[in-house]
């Protein structure tokens, strides 16, 4: 009879928890790594010797859906960020453009959400990030420059944060608008690889990028 009472009771929480609202949301964001210092890179040069030179990366745009649920009955939801491939140059102080990269950036945070008697839903959050590199490719003046030939990225883990609003229309009885921003800290390491297969550390790339966020939600 216990085991009875408390196999009704999980199954009673589930289905409370259960009986949350979904969201998706179709936004369009800009990426800003902190160009203001993204970090110094050790950079080895064919000639023989090294060069510490700062590091600067490109500002992107691209378009990040998210899937978010709202515990019922509670302000608290949890958003994952999902995103198109963004693609970022990488520009070495004096040199230009070196090299370029491509990254997927999902993020999952606890949000709280300010409700109040109003439409208009401002919301805070915090969780993590990771960002996943691929297709790293050096410019040909990089690959004469430092006599290698790839560059490898690390998958990179950070903390996130986020601000926001989701606004709703009185005449809208499922959708809305919002706009969010969220920080990111985050850095990979970068490595060259040269033709014989050595690889060389060229130090710590800091991407901590802030996503500005406007667009469409969608409640169910």
């Amino acid at each position: 009879m216990l085991k009875q009472t408390a196999f009704i009771t999980l199954l009673g929480m589930s289905a409370s928890a259960m009986a949350g609202d979904w969201q998706v949301k179709l936004g369009a964001s800009a990426l800003a790594p902190q160009n203001d210092d993204n970090g110094t890179l050790n950079v080895p040069l064919a000639a023989g010797g090294s060069a510490a030179l700062k590091s600067e990366i490109s500002n992107e745009i691209n378009f990040t859906p998210s899937v978010e649920y709202f515990f019922a009955n509670s302000p608290i939801s949890v958003e994952l960020l999902l995103a198109a491939p963004f693609k970022h140059d990488v520009e070495l102080e004096g040199l230009g453009k070196v090299a370029s990269f491509k990254h997927l950036p999902p993020t999952i945070t606890a949000k709280y959400n300010f409700k109040n008697s109003t439409r208009f839903t401002p919301y805070v959050g915090v969780g993590a990030t990771v960002v996943i590199p691929w297709g790293e490719k050096l410019s040909a003046e990089a690959q004469a420059l430092t006599g290698a030939e790839k560059l490898e990225a690390d998958v990179a883990y950070g903390v996130a944060g986020q601000v926001g609003f989701n606004f709703q229309p009185a005449d809208a009885k499922n959708w809305g608008v919002f706009a969010d921003v969220r920080y990111a800290d985050v850095k990979t390491e970068l490595t060259a690889k040269t033709a014989d297969g050595t690889k060389v550390s060229l130090g710590d790339l800091e991407v901590n990028p802030w996503v500005y966020t406007i667009g469409y939600s969608y409640k169910f």
